[in-house]
């Protein structure tokens, strides 16, 4: 398909270069104002669900990590172990002479 496109671009190897610059932009335009627009309703990247109340602003107080309905369960812990330092840089600050 490619080398039928480039036989029957005109004016030579200059032409043929301009004709297939033109013919890939307008291919990429006609992607990027046409076509994508279309299918974005139909791609899922949008669709966000929120599985904890205590996660949306402007829910009401509580303590996410208990369950009402269970007497004496404890509240989750809010952080989690890490295996490194988070206070501080892992490295050094650079030198002035660098």
């Amino acid at each position: 398909m490619y080398a039928w496109i480039w036989s029957k671009l005109p004016f030579g190897l200059p032409g043929k270069l301009a004709g297939s610059l033109l013919l890939t932009t307008a291919a990429l335009a006609l992607l990027w104002y046409v076509v994508f627009p279309w299918a974005e309703p139909l791609l899922p990247f949008d669709d966000v669900q929120v599985t904890q109340d205590s996660e949306v602003p402007g829910a009401p107080a509580g303590d996410p990590g208990v369950d009402p309905g269970q007497e004496g369960s404890e509240p989750a812990p809010d952080d989690h172990d890490l295996p490194y330092d988070t206070e501080r840089n892992a490295t050094p600050p650079p030198s002035p002479s660098r």
